[in-house]
């Protein structure tokens, strides 16, 4: 047993320059420091983040779940930092609301992933064997990364109304040359995009993913696929897409590239992009309650395609089963933020793969340096990772914490394909 002796919080900046949280967590043996993101398109039944309101900071300071969390630390000081399921219910016990509305998820994930990563420390030991343990996995792996490298949406100020095409190096024969697939592409990308429309229109997203002025759909799926062919890579990789499409629905209809579509045209739309390019997946193709519009997909494409819940299940097993239920879909995107704690995120984890669904670590639009999700990833044994494009230090933050890992594994390290 090793008992917390203190838990301090912080209002710091994430990688948009917004306000955010950093908590530390001590022990009698040591100290860890974790920090909470933040999502510009958020699903509309994710957990409440708390802010401040106000003038300052725009009203998006983090002061108040500084002050909850100083009210956490009251109640967990003096617990054994090993109860990582205690300690988190009892912040459930403490906030006692459906939407964590009064500590804010912010708040108790922050605490959560501190007092995790403070036992794994306390171990003397990365932090996914950790979390393995925890979770009750024996079998850890390197994900597959899916590198955001063309930005539209809510993530660009430009006008493609799909927020994400990524590329899924799936192919690859371990997680370091998926790295370097991801890095040699984005940079032949670059290259493609300043030949064709300057220098100006390699500016890049909130997650490191250039924004073109594109208006087609399937311009940016070209580009990529060039850059792919350039390089040889054609074979060992895929393409993946969010949709984010609750952006672009209004009043039952969808609206891309400035036409109106029903659900059972956007439909056929989704099945024909999966004819015509190497999709392995799709994310949020339908807005957030359109239940019965992603299970229709999920049937035509789903043995072949990812259909992911993300805006749709926000990491809450309520929604989940729900979706499981419908058979909406077969993949769950994971973010620890939408949920809160992370004895839940192991419940969401653990309900979609008991259902056969693939599962996707992801990071959010607004990140911070704190890499816990790469080992979460690994831990998890989930085999797939999200955490924007090889830019941007908040970015690679997470994409070298994974190669520290594959090369502590040694041999030992397998490679999810």
């Amino acid at each position: 047993m090793s008992k917390i002796t203190q838990v301090k919080a912080r209002q710091i900046l994430d990688s948009r320059g917004n306000p955010t949280l950093e908590v530390e967590v001590s022990t009698e043996k040591t100290h860890a420091i974790a920090s909470v993101p933040s999502g510009a398109s958020t699903g509309m039944n994710e957990m409440l983040e708390l802010r401040d309101g106000g003038n300052s900071f725009h009203g998006k300071g983090v002061t108040k779940a500084v002050a909850n969390v100083l009210k956490i630390c009251k109640k967990i000081k003096g617990l054994n930092v090993f109860d990582q399921e205690m300690i988190d219910k009892l912040m459930l016990k403490l906030d006692s609301t459906s939407n964590k509305s009064r500590l804010g998820a912010n708040s108790m994930l922050g605490v959560s992933l501190a007092v995790c990563r403070a036992a794994a420390l306390e171990k003397n030991s990365f932090v996914y064997p950790y979390i393995a343990s925890l979770f009750e996995n024996k079998k850890v792996c390197l994900p597959v990364p899916m590198f955001n490298i063309i930005s539209g949406g809510q993530h660009a100020s430009n006008n493609l109304e799909i927020q994400e095409y990524m590329l899924v190096p799936h192919k690859a024969k371990s997680f370091s040359e998926a790295l370097q697939i991801g890095s040699e592409v984005y940079h032949e990308l670059k290259k493609l995009l300043i030949e064709r429309f300057g220098k100006c229109e390699v500016n890049v997203g909130d997650e490191g993913g250039f924004a073109p002025r594109l208006n087609c759909v399937e311009e940016p799926f070209d580009f990529i696929l060039e850059a792919v062919n350039n390089l040889g890579y054609s074979k060992k990789v895929g393409l993946a897409l969010d949709c984010a499409a609750s952006n672009f629905y209004r009043k039952g209809k969808y609206y891309l590239e400035g036409q109106e579509h029903t659900s059972s045209e956007l439909i056929d739309y989704y099945v024909d992009l999966t004819k015509n390019y190497p999709l392995i997946s799709i994310e949020d193709p339908f807005f957030e309650e359109d239940f019965d519009s992603f299970a229709s997909l999920n049937k035509k494409i789903g043995k072949k395609v990812m259909v992911v819940g993300d805006d749709l299940t926000v990491s809450n097993p309520k929604r989940i089963q729900k979706a499981i239920v419908n058979d909406s879909c077969n993949c769950l995107l994971l973010k620890p933020n939408q949920i809160g704690t992370l004895t839940e995120t192991f419940e969401s984890a653990r309900l979609a793969m008991h259902n056969k669904w693939n599962v996707i670590v992801s990071h959010r639009s607004g990140e911070t340096n704190d890499n816990f999700i790469a080992d979460l990833s690994v831990g998890l044994g989930c085999g797939w990772i999200k955490a924007g494009a090889p830019c941007r230090g908040e970015r690679l933050a997470k994409y070298n914490q994974l190669l520290r890992i594959e090369h502590n594994m040694g041999k030992k390290a397998k490679f999810s394909k």
